[in-house]
């Protein structure tokens, strides 16, 4: 059934590992979540060398950042409310996509809502020195493509126990998370959970553009 729904034809390979993709970044985020914090706690490294930093951009350092950012988490509650959603959200995009496309999106929509996180801090703020950690901007990719892929498929957002079409869960949780933060000065990542729906609706585009009859298929079975 799957192959059936399949944007890109699933290739034929001699041997194949029994974790998915989107387990393997799942087990990915844990592990690093606890290293990263047992290194920080103990005074091995500092929080620059793991999270994205505008002031470190600007100045050309620690840029590897871009990426472990994505990978390490504020604390508990934040790790498992972000693989809570990806274990649902990646397992359907990864079957769409299959793995190799996936993975590479994945990290491209992650590093594309590091880069606007950046860039927006740095024109549009006098602090540079938050920092931006969470695989929350990947996330919001996965979404924004679901958004024209899957655009009336039913979804459960937070606390709300009634399901809501994808193509207005997205853009709502958006707005309710910019809301929550200004309301209650909490620091959340806007800037790059909107760069992530971004790259996502970039994608989605060109694929409703490059698959038109798959894309339609895909949205029927999901409605």
């Amino acid at each position: 059934m799957v192959r059936v729904y399949r944007i890109y034809p699933k290739k034929k390979r001699g041997f194949s590992l029994n974790l998915s993709v989107n387990t393997t970044l799942i087990l990915i985020n844990i592990l690093a979540f606890v290293i990263f914090t047992i290194l920080i706690s103990s005074g091995v490294i500092a929080m620059d060398y793991i999270a994205i930093k505008p002031e470190n951009i600007l100045s050309g350092k620690y840029l590897w950042t871009f990426l472990t950012s994505m990978f390490m988490h504020a604390g508990f509650f934040h790790l498992f409310v972000n693989m809570l959603s990806l274990f649902f959200v990646g397992s359907l995009v990864e079957k769409i996509l299959g793995r190799r496309r996936y993975i590479c999106f994945y990290l491209l929509a992650g590093l594309f809502a590091s880069l606007l996180f950046v860039v927006l801090s740095l024109a549009f703020s006098s602090d540079f020195s938050t920092y931006a950690v969470g695989a929350s901007g990947a996330l919001f990719g996965l979404v924004g493509m679901l958004m024209l892929m899957t655009p009336n498929l039913p979804v459960y957002v937070m606390f709300i126990p009634i399901p809501i079409k994808m193509k207005y869960a997205a853009p709502g949780l958006l707005i309710v998370l910019w809301l929550i933060s200004l309301a209650a000065n909490v620091g959340i990542g806007n800037t790059a959970h909107l760069g992530g729906l971004l790259a996502g609706l970039i994608y989605g585009v060109y694929l409703r553009r490059r698959f038109p009859n798959k894309v339609k298929a895909i949205g029927r079975h999901f409605s």
